[in-house]
C-alpha cells in the first residue's frame, strides 16, 4: 500500500475505497473493526476516509504521501497584525531576527515518504492510568482516602496530587488516575509491538499535523486571532488583532462553551492536545523520544502570550531544542501517545 498516496485515494470512488478500507482488517491486530466512511474538512484540505475501532478507541485511515516537512521560510508571510505581535513580543527577550528565530524553533526543511496507516484519533496519556477506588486505595492509602472524601463533597472539578494520583469530576461520578511511575519507554514500545501497533516517527506526526503544508500554522502564515485557547480563552477578549484571514466558524466564536479550536479534529480526523503544557510522543531517527505538539509551557510560562506561547502547539513543525537535555521520567506528566498501524503490506 505504499504507492496508495492521498492524491490516489482522492480519485478512488467510494466502492473502490469502502472495498479497501474493508481489506484493511487483515493487517490489524485481532478485535479491530471497520466502522464506515466519514469526510473530514479543515484548513483548506479535505479527506474522506474510514473510521475504525479497536477496544474502545477510534482509528482513521491516513493515505500515504511524499511530502516536504520542515520550516525555514515564509511561504505567503505574515499579516501586518501578526508581523507587529510577533516583533513586539520577541524584542522583549533580546531578538531582533524574527525570522532566524523561528527557524530556530522549527525542525529542518526535508523530504520524506510517508506510509498510509491506521491512526489512533485521540491521544491516551503516558503518566497517568485510569483506576478503581480500590486500586487507587491500595496504592496510596488513607491519604487518598481523606483527599477523595474532601473531594467529594467540595465544588472542585478536578484536584491533582503530583505524580501520585488525580480526580475529576464527571457528573455525579468521580474519575480516579494514578501515576504510571513504573512505566519505562522500554516496556511502552515492547509492549505495543507485541500488540501489533507502532508509534509515530517525528516525520508522521508533522505529516498528520500538517499535511504537509509549507505555512508557518496549518491554516497559512498568520495567526488566528478569533480563535479560543486553553489557558487564555476567546482571543477577541484579549486583543484588538483580529486576522480576518483566517478560517473562523462564527458559530463557535459566538458560544461561551464552544471547544478550544486547536482540538477540534482536523483534515485527516485527529484530534491533538493544543496545549503547550502537553507533547506528543514521537520517536526521532535514531529512537530516542522527541515529544511534538508542546514545550511543557515554557514558553507560555515565559509570558510570551498567545502568539509566541502557543507556537509549540500551533506550528507545523516547531522542534523543541532543548528536548534532549530531559529524562524519560521529566517529560511522564505531560506527554501524551497515539498508536499507528503501518499499511505497507496492502497492494
Amino acid at each position: 500500500m505504499e504507492a496508495l498516496t492521498r492524491a490516489i485515494w482522492a480519485g478512488l470512488s467510494v466502492q473502490e475505497k469502502e472495498e479497501l478500507l474493508h481489506g484493511m482488517i487483515a493487517l490489524c491486530p485481532a478485535g479491530m473493526e471497520y466502522i464506515g466512511v466519514r469526510t473530514f474538512e479543515r484548513f483548506g484540505q479535505r479527506t474522506e476516509s474510514g473510521i475504525f475501532m479497536h477496544a474502545g478507541r477510534e482509528f482513521v485511515f491516513v493515505p500515504g504521501d511524499h511530502v516536504t516537512l520542515g520550516w525555514s521560510q515564509w511561504q505567503d508571510g505574515m499579516n501586518e497584525q501578526t508581523s507587529a505581535d510577533l516583533s513586539e513580543t520577541v524584542s522583549e527577550y533580546g531578538v531582533e531576527d524574527v525570522d532566524s528565530f523561528l527557524a530556530s524553533q522549527m525542525s529542518p526543511v526535508r523530504e520524506a515518504a510517508i506510509a498510509p496507516m491506521l491512526v489512533e484519533c485521540h491521544t491516551q496519556s503516558l503518566g497517568w492510568i485510569e483506576v478503581t477506588e480500590e486500586e487507587a486505595l491500595a496504592v496510596h492509602g488513607s491519604e487518598f482516602a481523606a483527599e477523595l472524601e474532601q473531594f467529594k463533597h467540595s465544588d472542585l472539578k478536578g484536584l491533582e496530587q503530583y505524580q501520585a494520583f488525580r480526580l475529576e469530576r464527571q457528573g455525579a461520578k468521580v474519575r480516579i488516575q494514578r501515576y504510571n511511575e513504573e512505566l519505562t519507554l522500554e516496556a511502552l514500545l515492547e509492549g505495543q509491538a507485541e500488540a501489533g501497533f507502532g508509534l509515530l516517527t517525528e516525520d508522521e506526526w508533522e505529516y498528520l499535523y500538517g499535511g504537509g503544508c509549507r505555512t508557518l500554522f496549518p491554516w497559512g502564515d498568520s495567526f488566528g486571532y478569533t480563535m479560543k485557547l486553553k489557558h487564555f480563552g476567546r482571543l477577541e477578549g484579549l486583543t484588538e488583532i483580529v486576522d480576518e484571514s483566517v478560517e473562523t466558524d462564527l458559530a463557535l466564536v459566538a458560544e461561551d462553551e464552544m471547544p478550544y479550536d486547536l482540538e477540534r479534529p482536523n483534515f485527516f480526523g485527529l484530534q491533538f492536545a493544543g496545549d503547550p503544557y502537553k507533547v506528543e510522543l514521537t520517536m526521532d531517527c535514531s529512537g530516542g523520544v522527541l515529544p511534538k505538539g508542546g514545550d511543557g509551557g515554557e514558553m507560555i510560562c515565559g509570558g510570551m502570550g498567545p502568539l509566541v506561547g502557543y507556537l509549540p502547539a500551533s506550528a507545523a513543525y516547531y522542534r523543541n531544542s532543548n528536548a534532549h537535555e530531559l529524562d524519560w521520567e521529566d517529560w511522564m506528566d505531560s506527554m501524551y501517545y497515539r498508536r499507528v498501524i503501518r499499511l505497507t503490506d496492502l497492494t
